[in-house]
């Protein structure tokens, strides 16, 4: 989860205070697809299709049903399934855990054309499921791509609007969505405020620990319309961040696990990762833990998606590693030389890391085979915020007002506050928590001779970095995506006229465009000559009737061998 340092168990930032596109013949109004909703009965969880390539792709759905759970699969060419390519019987996992009866299922479907876009059914009996649309990727001659990127769907907290919207535009080639696409909370913890006036309740009601809980959570999203309706509409890609697990996982544990109340951190991750397999339209990682790869987009992109969280990742610091005392000087030379000391030692100690070595060297193949193929571009799937982000100066930079409220309020809120009059990361639990290892990323796209786009959840906010190493050399540009609808760290600060957006775009140069308050969505429009990133911000999460609009509209261009270009603003 997003906020400056983990200090208590579930501490958050001042929270005290207050598809067819790709193709060249087919147009978006050839491609639309309303898929229906899913209808009680045996499909009531409806169907999704995902981890596509050029020949093949995952499909799955859930059903319901006592007893034989078989069910015959159906893909065809056209929706009306005059032309049926392939049939097939399908069956749940054995060992699978059913949930009120329902059994998750998943084909991988192989041997299809590259580029093509098919449609999917289940039968069980006398009922047929939902239809959904899919597609292979291009194999060449992709002139325009269109991607849907979310992050972070709280489930208690509101509507899934941004999956609506997606699904009403209908024309998306891929959905990537960048994790914490299910939390564990039970009901009373983190973004369950409004659960009950929002008939949102979560299930299980208490937070989850066994595979039953996180298969029962799992159940509880597919059941949702506006998801289902953007998952039968085009293909997923899914990468999972803390939450799929527990709040700010690392290696060996997470800060939401306690091993004297909730056992085994392994075994709960576990049992996470296995409803994560059987829920999702994703195939099988070995071992679960490593889900990590690339996809190629035709002759136009490269698709990396990262796994930062349980295979390789250093635990997160916390303030009590801050080295003097909070009241101290930020003037004193000996106080900024020892917060100094800080930085290089412990925060830019080289044994912290966040991916390993074989997982970066993934990485630098798939960038190194895309630039010798000539694509434009390689965008990288990424948990946590990339581009450096300094804790503006909340004792200068906020209102005296605020200033006083949080003073008097005392806690980790003021702690925090004075720690950044003496310049401190703002959020260690991101890449600025694992410095080294973010040049030692950053030297690997130099070495291919790569520019990349990289698109970003977590942090409930929306921005737009110019990302740089550490010598100043540009390397690409990074797109924060906000929440579908989990809430902001800023969200509970009474603050009118507080722009907290606003004060880290002034402290960073990095960051061009920070929203810290809206929910939405990111559309990416890729073509031979630019990148097109929408940023789409909700009205509401609160009630099912909403608008949307754009935050900001940003356009790249691709550096085809030359200077790595720096993002422009269109609107």
């Amino acid at each position: 989860m997003f906020k400056p340092y983990a200090l208590t168990r579930r501490g958050a930032l001042l929270a005290a205070a207050g598809v067819g596109a790709g193709l060249a013949a087919c147009s978006p109004e050839e491609m639309r697809f309303d898929p229906l909703p899913a209808p009680e009965g045996p499909f009531k969880h409806g169907v999704a299709s995902g981890d596509p390539d050029q020949t093949s792709f995952v499909v799955w759905t859930a059903v319901t049903a006592d007893g034989d759970a078989r069910t015959t699969l159906e893909i065809a060419t056209d929706a009306t399934f005059n032309t049926i390519v392939e049939t097939r019987e399908v069956t749940a996992r054995e060992g699978v855990i059913p949930v009120n009866g329902a059994r998750p299922m998943k084909a991988l479907i192989e041997g299809l054309e590259p580029g093509g876009v098919y449609f999917y059914r289940f039968r069980h009996g006398d009922e047929v499921s939902p239809v959904g649309r899919t597609r292979t990727l291009p194999e060449a001659g992709v002139d325009r791509f269109r991607i849907a990127a979310f992050s972070c769907s709280n489930y208690p907290f509101g509507f899934f609007n941004a999956y609506r919207d997606a699904a009403d535009q209908g024309d998306f080639d891929l959905v990537v969505h960048l994790g914490d696409y299910i939390y564990e909370y039970g009901y009373g913890g983190y973004g369950t405020s409004d659960a009950e006036r929002l008939s949102r309740m979560p299930d299980p009601m208490h937070e989850i620990l066994s595979e039953e809980d996180y298969a029962r959570r799992h159940a509880l999203y597919c059941s949702d319309p506006d998801l289902q309706a953007l998952k039968a509409s085009a293909p997923w890609i899914l990468i999972w961040d803390d939450h799929e697990t527990a709040n700010d996982s690392w290696r060996y544990g997470a800060e939401n696990h306690d091993p004297e109340t909730e056992g085994d951190w392994f075994t709960r991750r576990d049992n996470a990762l296995r409803a994560y397999h059987d829920w999702l339209p994703v195939r099988e990682a070995e071992p679960l833990k490593a889900r990590y790869g690339a996809v190629e987009i035709g002759d136009l992109a490269t698709l990396i998606f990262v796994e930062t969280r349980l295979t390789a990742r250093s635990e997160e610091l916390t303030l009590d590693t801050f080295p003097i005392p909070v009241e101290s000087d930020p003037e004193d030379p000996e106080n900024q030389a020892a917060v100094q000391r800080w930085r290089d030692e412990v925060i830019g100690d080289p044994e912290r890391r966040l991916i390993d070595d074989e997982q970066r060297a993934m990485i630098g193949e798939a960038l190194a085979a895309s630039v010798q193929a000539g694509k434009p571009w390689r965008i990288i799937a990424n948990q946590v915020l990339m581009g450096r982000l300094e804790a503006p100066n909340y004792l200068t930079q906020t209102p005296f007002w605020l200033r006083t409220y949080m003073r008097l309020q005392g806690g980790f809120n003021w702690h925090f506050a004075q720690r950044t009059a003496h310049g401190v990361p703002l959020n260690l639990d991101s890449w600025d928590g694992f410095p080294v290892d973010r040049e030692r990323l950053y030297q690997t796209v130099r070495d291919a001779g790569a520019d990349i786009v990289v698109l970003t959840g977590d942090t409930h906010n929306t921005w737009v970095n110019d990302l740089h190493d550490a010598q100043g050399n540009r390397v690409g540009t990074e797109f924060g995506v906000t929440s579908v609808t989990s809430p902001s760290p800023f969200e509970t600060v009474n603050a009118p006229g507080v722009d907290f957006g606003r004060m880290a775009e002034d402290r960073n140069p990095e960051i061009l465009r920070n929203n810290a308050w809206d929910k939405g969505y990111t559309r990416l429009t890729l073509t031979r000559g630019e990148l097109i990133a929408e940023q789409m911000i909700l009205s509401t999460v609160k009630d099912r009737e909403f608008s949307i609009r754009p935050d900001s509209v940003w356009r790249v261009r691709p550096a085809n061998g030359g200077p790595v270009q720096q993002v422009e603003r269109l609107g």
